[in-house]
C-alpha cells in the first residue's frame, strides 16, 4: 500500500517526477525551404509585366482612330454605354499621363487603375520582405455594393444629365 501512495504521489509533485530520458543530439531536419526573393518576386513581376505591355500597346496603339479596336458590342447593339465603354481610351489617355482626359473617358476604369497599382504595389512589397500573398477577401454585401455602384454608373451615364460620365 506504500508502495501505490508513492506513486499517486509521485505524479502529484513536480519534483518527484522522473526525469526524462534525454534525446541524443543527431543532425536536425530540415523545415521546408523559403522560396528565394527572386522566386517570391516572379509571379508578381509577371502579372505586371503583363498589364505594363497592355497599357504600352494601348498607349502606342490610339483608339480614338477608327479601325484599330473592335466596337463595343451592346453598344452597337443597343445604343447603351456599358461599364466599360471608353476603358480603352481611358487607358491611352491614363498612359499618356492625362488624367482629365483619362477620367472623361472613363471613370470607373481610372478607379480600377489605382486599385489595381495599390494591389500590386502591396504584393510586390510583400513577396520582398517575405510576407503571404494578399487576396482581397470581400463579404457578399461589399460584392453587391460594388455591382451597384457599377449599374448606378452605368445608369447614369446612359442618362442627359449623366453626359460628363459618356466617353
Amino acid at each position: 500500500m506504500s508502495g501505490e501512495n508513492q506513486q499517486v504521489d509521485a505524479f502529484r509533485t513536480p519534483d518527484a517526477l522522473p526525469s526524462p530520458t534525454p534525446v541524443p543530439a543527431g543532425p536536425r531536419q530540415p523545415g521546408p525551404a523559403s522560396p528565394s526573393r527572386a522566386r517570391r518576386l516572379a509571379v508578381p513581376a509577371f502579372y505586371l509585366a503583363g498589364v505594363t505591355a497592355a497599357f504600352a500597346y494601348v498607349g502606342a496603339v490610339d483608339p480614338n482612330e477608327p479601325g484599330h479596336y473592335p466596337v463595343c458590342p451592346l453598344f452597337r447593339l443597343t445604343g447603351v454605354l456599358c461599364p466599360g465603354c471608353g476603358g480603352l481610351r481611358s487607358a491611352h489617355a491614363f498612359a499618356h499621363g492625362d488624367l482629365v482626359t483619362a477620367l472623361g473617358a472613363n471613370a470607373l476604369a481610372v478607379v480600377g487603375y489605382f486599385v489595381f497599382a495599390g494591389f500590386m504595389a502591396l504584393w510586390l512589397v510583400r513577396a520582398f520582405r517575405g510576407g503571404p500573398t494578399p487576396r482581397i477577401v470581400l463579404r457578399r454585401r461589399y460584392w453587391w455594393a460594388l455591382g451597384a455602384l457599377a449599374l448606378v454608373f452605368v445608369i447614369v451615364r446612359n442618362l442627359s444629365f449623366g453626359s460628363a460620365l459618356a466617353p
